[in-house]
């Protein structure tokens, strides 16, 4: 028999993982708690197994819990549901990649065995993640007793997982902010001050497109340092600072973040000299 599972929220990542733990037999989904009783209902029909409930009244006892909450709700569920059940010997984790399983901690003084569990990549499309999640990274820390049974569920459906340093767990998850997000906010200063020139948008992006992907394959190839090029690699300040001064009279806010980027980049190119004694 495969151990028990119940799931306490379930939006995105936690139907996904639900769904996925169901199908190949790593878990038995058991019982769904959500805000509310239709969310549940649609989170049992998204995973295809479990039953929805009401409260954590309702809920049966579980070899594990998955807590699929937002990050701020993460502690006082928790706590919730220490005082509402028997945890000892339970596996209790959650999904957020910001914090870390010492979040669970009230679950821990109870006798389970605490983890967090975080898929990097992004979970709009539910659907369409279920059926590519081999080969997802997860970022795992926590009790080995958890991470024990956990990682042998993440390997039975194809993900991969990577041990991370509890305490730097908001530093990794900022790690896939600059990877991500940042990334799309740096492409949309290219493109609008593409457009300043009196590019059309749509032209604009396909200026950016080779220059930012052959960027992208070469940093994941070569790694940042060799990747670099551009005045701040050739060590021509006056073109930085011309630069500097335009986009400060074209938009300020654009302005400071090139400047921002100006020190990150040239403490990058010291790097590289440092390391490499590549010049260019």
């Amino acid at each position: 028999m495969a151990p028990t599972l119940n799931l306490i929220g379930a939006g995105h990542v936690g139907r996904v993982l639900g769904r996925l733990f169901a199908a190949c037999g790593s878990f038995e989904v058991q019982d769904v708690l959500t805000r509310s009783g239709q969310s549940a209902a649609d989170a049992v029909g998204f995973i295809g197994s479990g039953r929805a409930v009401g409260g954590l009244d309702e809920m049966r006892p579980a070899d594990a819990w998955m807590l699929a909450v937002g990050d701020d709700q993460i502690a006082p569920v928790c706590a919730q549901l220490a005082a509402a059940r028997d945890l000892r010997g339970a596996i209790v984790f959650h999904c957020s990649g910001a914090k870390s399983s010492a979040e669970l901690d009230r679950a821990a003084r109870a006798g389970a065995f605490t983890a967090s569990v975080h898929p990097v990549r992004s979970f709009a499309d539910p659907d369409q993640v279920a059926r590519s999640f081999p080969g997802t990274f997860c970022g795992v820390e926590g009790d080995p007793r958890a991470l024990g049974i956990l990682n042998a569920a993440l390997a039975a459906i194809g993900a991969r997982a990577v041990p991370i340093d509890a305490a730097a767990k908001t530093v990794y998850h900022a790690a896939s902010v600059f990877a991500s997000n940042y990334l799309v906010t740096v492409l949309d200063a290219a493109l609008r001050a593409y457009q300043a020139a009196g590019i059309p948008e749509e032209l604009a992006r396909e200026l950016a497109r080779p220059l930012a992907t052959e960027t992208l394959d070469n940093v994941f190839r070569i790694g940042p340092e060799a990747a670099l090029s551009g005045p701040i690699a050739r060590g021509d300040m006056a073109t930085v600072a011309r630069q500097q001064e335009a986009l400060e009279r074209w938009d300020a806010p654009t302005g400071q973040l090139y400047r921002a980027l100006t020190q990150a980049t040239t403490a990058l190119a010291l790097r590289r000299r440092r390391n490499t004694g590549v010049l260019r």
